[in-house]
């Protein structure tokens, strides 16, 4: 991706502790090197892959919003696609289902721990940084949603992690009590603090749409 938008960021390895308050459960996992982009997938950059613009509120440089989980991986695939680069997602043939090829570079959705590894850019506390300067949430957005790299970026430089909108991850959220309903992480502009925060779950139906809920991209590095 050549636009500011589709701006790459390179993540070192490491681990990562995820938590989840509603168990009380907590988890490592180890992480290879990969790339993220700096900002959520913007109006503009959806449109120019898929030729759609399925936003609730409207501008190029505003968050693409109102995308479901598939919706996302779709577009992951349609802009690998459109770069030449060999797909991330294998689509089952009755449509319902979908494997991620890991030894593929294409665009992806970073997995839950890919986005808190990312998000925590090697801090240790809820935020990267003030609130108030980092992210877009309810006692500062005038309850509507902003431009992306509005706020300060993360130290990795990476922007809107937290706020503005939340963002679809790869990852099932407990599929024995679930289903199928995938991660979400960071928050977005309705959003109380509590919910802006590194650790942060919230989990939704893969066909879920609503005008807080977007994504950003993610590629794994292959030899």
């Amino acid at each position: 991706m050549d636009t500011t938008a589709g701006k790459m960021i390179a993540v070192p390895p490491g681990q990562v502790t995820l938590s989840d308050r509603r168990t009380q459960r907590s988890w490592s996992v180890d992480l290879a090197p990969y790339e993220i982009a700096a900002f959520p997938v913007t109006q503009a950059l959806y449109a120019q892959v898929t030729g759609q613009r399925p936003s609730t509120a409207r501008g190029d440089e505003l968050p693409v919003e109102s995308v479901s989980w598939w919706d996302a991986v779709r577009f992951c695939n349609a802009l690998s696609e459109q770069e030449r680069i060999p797909s991330a997602y294998h689509f089952c043939a009755d449509g319902e289902g979908i494997e991620w090829d890991a030894s593929a570079g294409g665009y992806r959705l970073p997995s839950e721990a890919e986005w808190e590894h990312a998000c925590r850019a090697g801090t240790t506390g809820p935020h990267y940084g003030p609130l108030d300067e980092v992210a877009w949430y309810r006692d500062n957005s005038h309850e509507r949603i902003h431009e992306v790299g509005g706020r300060r970026p993360n130290p990795w430089g990476l922007y809107d992690v937290l706020g503005n909108v939340w963002e679809w991850c790869w990852d099932v959220y407990d599929a024995e009590v679930y289903g199928e309903y995938r991660v979400l992480r960071g928050g977005g502009w309705f959003d109380e603090h509590w919910s802006c925060r590194a650790s942060a779950r919230r989990r939704s139906h893969p066909t879920f749409q609503v005008d807080d809920v977007g994504f950003r991209v993610a590629r794994s590095l292959v030899r």
